[in-house]
């Protein structure tokens, strides 16, 4: 087989097998283009107006989810405008060892005084509209399917990377093959008109409008992926570090750069941590001195406390901030990481201008989530979501049409085929 055959049918069969889950996630990734919007409109009880105060510090709203619900162990808290987010899991009692059981994973707490806005079972789409957007978050992030999903997602986005690049191959004029009338003329002096590869390539970024449908669709499809090619590719290897990033990502990142992320470093515990020796408040004092040694050695900035979240599998706490190291329109990826038994810094990780690996990954993710370049660029994310819907379909129709045409020209092929041995005994 000729090496552009075997690439068309690459593509093809990739594109085919991708269709469903990349029409998936480009709807969802329009709408989580404006997650923060959304969910203040659907949810306004969720949220409150700062008004000028100060929120409260993340273990003073820890204690307060603690009390509101004394059955459930925090994991984590953010702190968005107008809403610090709690993740919580059951507690085991002290009688049997058991598990609670807990209708919600979620409190939702005033930040300025931490009384309770409301609790969900995050992604539970059958409670209603307070669990719309994240159940398409988790519809974006893994089908809604769990770890399944998000290993379907991963091989997907693995696949995507790969496919750009065939994609973008597949529109490069084929190569120019002398036939012996052009080889006559140039031996007798007569020079044919050539175009150049720049003249041939051409066509591959223009849409004929004028043509016929099938020629508007595959321009399109064409067309749509070589002008949207480098985002497509930032968006698709994005995706990987999303649901591979502790695998393929890794892997790829740490050879050709300096990479470093919490859940890479650290091997699990023999059993996820329970009872961590250091407690919330103490780690919290913790990351904020951290933070400080950081500002000084590393010449940075600390803005603002983001989030902090325990990790029981590998054992630590991370803590995090917004510092001049941030290149986001919003939050903060500055993080210390701190070990939940001793208290010890495990490492401290500066989103840009510390390791080259993480620095990208930094960029590809804030292009990803619209986080960067403020209110146009997030807009051009959400149409994004529906360019990526509509290379799926267009690549679908291609197929389907070249699927019709090679069935009809082997039906006709069938009927001007001569009668064979057997057709003829029936004659006689």
């Amino acid at each position: 087989m000729k090496i552009r055959p075997f690439w068309v049918l690459a593509h093809r069969y990739a594109g085919l097998a991708m269709t469903v889950f990349l029409i998936i996630v480009g709807l969802t990734g329009s709408l989580l283009a404006f997650y923060r919007e959304l969910e203040q409109a659907l949810n306004p009880q969720l949220h409150v107006e700062a008004n000028g105060r100060p929120p409260l510090d993340m273990p003073t709203l820890i204690e307060s989810a603690e009390r509101l619900a004394p059955q459930a162990r925090v994991d984590s808290v953010w702190l968005n405008p107008g809403a610090a987010d709690i993740s919580v899991s059951p507690r085991s009692k002290l009688t049997t060892g058991q598990a609670y059981e807990l209708d919600y994973t979620q409190l939702i707490l005033d930040p300025y005084n931490g009384e309770e806005l409301g609790r969900r079972n995050v992604g539970d789409i059958s409670q209603g509209l307070t669990n719309l957007m994240p159940f398409v978050y988790k519809l974006h992030y893994a089908l809604a399917l769990g770890e399944w999903g998000g290993w379907i997602l991963g091989i997907t986005a693995l696949v995507w990377t790969l496919d750009c690049f065939v994609g973008f191959y597949l529109t490069l004029p084929a190569a120019k093959r002398t036939q012996p009338l052009e080889q006559e003329n140039a031996s007798s002096g007569h020079t044919a008109s050539k175009r150049s590869f720049w003249q041939r390539w051409r066509p591959a970024w223009l849409i004929k409008w004028r043509g016929s449908n099938y020629r508007i669709n595959f321009d399109l499809h064409r067309a749509g992926g070589l002008w949207l090619w480098i985002v497509l590719l930032i968006f698709a290897w994005s995706s990987v570090f999303m649901n591979l990033g502790d695998t393929v990502y890794k892997t790829v990142m740490q050879t050709v750069s300096e990479f470093h992320q919490p859940w890479t470093e650290f091997p699990d515990l023999r059993k996820p941590m329970q009872h961590p020796a250091i407690g919330w408040r103490e780690a919290y004092r913790i990351g904020q001195q951290a933070m400080a040694r950081a500002a000084v050695e590393q010449g940075i900035q600390i803005e603002a406390p983001i989030g902090m979240w325990l990790n029981r599998a590998k054992g630590f706490y991370v803590f995090n901030v917004r510092s001049s190291a941030d290149i986001q329109d919003k939050f903060g990826q500055t993080k210390a990481v701190i070990d939940a038994d001793s208290g010890e810094i495990k490492l401290l990780l500066l989103p840009s201008g510390q390791y080259n690996g993480n620095t990208i990954t930094t960029w590809l993710m804030a292009l990803h989530m619209g986080n960067v370049f403020g209110l146009p660029y997030r807009i051009f994310v959400c149409v994004l979501g529906l360019a990526i819907v509509m290379l799926s379909v267009t690549g679908l129709v291609i197929w389907l049409k070249k699927r019709r045409a090679k069935a009809y020209h082997a039906k006709r092929a069938k009927l001007s085929a001569p009668p064979t041995i057997a057709n003829n005994r029936e004659l006689l």
